[in-house]
């Protein structure tokens, strides 16, 4: 495939500067579609955009002759339909963390795509952002010597959307769209995919989570502990409803040299403390935060890459989820 045609399923918050603009920046690559249930929205969208085409139904958008690549930015309960859709039509996917709402409908994606022999790739895009491979390097280096441990502390107040009547919340509040998880499914996604991606699959996690503030049915509150298949243990504790004195973002990485410490979502300067001292490194990332992942994934479908952020690798990020909220 030389030149890219996108088709968009979904045009939500996410498309509008974190990733959209990026599949017009590559070269070769397009946004030629774009679908939403809601017709106004879908249309908006596509003139706003200068996109050519809108639909209202994901299986016209899939079925266009000219879109030949699908980029799913909907809630996850719907992921693993709309990626099995477009793969059995025989196109590519890029679809939105988490893969999908539980490891179980990871599992179904990973089958198709491996039948079909069309790729899945997963926007886990921090992985490839010059702060986190900062981190990563940090670490690589032996800067702060054999790692010993590794912590997650993760607090916010509420929002004032929490607040609403059951139909106004946020869709990442409804089990229904967000598949069952609240905001934990939808931001401990990027934290623990990015250990992951530094210190391997993380094989052993339980948890514990609990609904303490009582303004919506998810847990909002959630502990848990965990291993990485090379022995490392880790722990992670998120509140969703703590006072604003508490708010943090935080992962600490424990060396027998140093540690580094480094935030997740507020891109926070790296702190880095060895015995020669105490380091406070800023690292700015591009305005359109997906565009080195989506600059690898058209690369890849043009033949002259070979992106890893593939269904595959983002599996064991649901299957960790899922063992810390107890799905089985």
């Amino acid at each position: 495939m030389k030149q890219i045609n996108w088709g968009f399923i979904g045009c939500g918050e996410v498309t509008e500067i974190k990733s959209g603009p990026a599949f017009n920046e590559v070269p070769g690559s397009r946004v030629v579609a774009v679908m939403s249930r809601n017709a106004q929205k879908a249309r908006s969208y596509a003139e706003r955009h200068d996109i050519a085409k809108w639909y209202t139904d994901a299986q016209a958008l899939v079925d266009d002759p000219n879109v030949n690549a699908i980029y799913i930015a909907t809630p996850p309960s719907s992921h693993a339909t709309y990626a099995i859709m477009a793969m059995n039509a025989g196109k590519p996917v890029y679809v939105e963390k988490p893969l999908a709402a539980s490891y179980d409908d990871c599992a179904r994606v990973n089958h198709v795509s491996q039948v079909t022999g069309v790729p899945c790739f997963v926007a886990y895009y921090r992985r490839y952002l010059p702060y986190f491979l900062e981190v990563k390097d940090i670490v690589d280096s032996g800067r702060i010597g054999e790692v010993i441990n590794v912590q997650i502390r993760f607090s916010v107040p509420p929002r004032e959307l929490d607040y609403n009547s059951k139909e106004k919340r946020p869709w990442r509040l409804q089990s229904d769209i967000a598949g069952g998880g609240g905001y934990f499914y939808d931001l401990a996604p990027h934290q623990l995919d990015m250990l992951q991606y530094v210190f391997g699959v993380i094989t052993h996690a339980e948890g514990y989570s609990a609904n303490r503030g009582r303004l919506y049915t998810a847990e909002d509150t959630v502990s848990a502990c965990f291993r990485f298949e090379s022995g490392l243990p880790g722990s992670g504790s998120w509140c969703f409803v703590g006072h604003e004195s508490a708010r943090e973002d935080r992962i600490e990485v424990i060396g027998d040299k140093g540690m580094v410490a480094f935030s997740v979502f507020d891109y926070q300067p790296i702190e880095l403390i060895t015995s020669n001292g105490n380091q406070r490194i800023t690292v700015p990332n591009p305005k359109c935060v997906q565009l080195p992942l989506i600059q690898n994934v058209v690369e890849t479908l043009q033949g002259t890459a070979h992106c890893k952020c593939t269904s595959i690798s983002a599996t064991p990020t649901n299957w960790v989820m899922d063992r810390i909220l107890g799905k089985f």
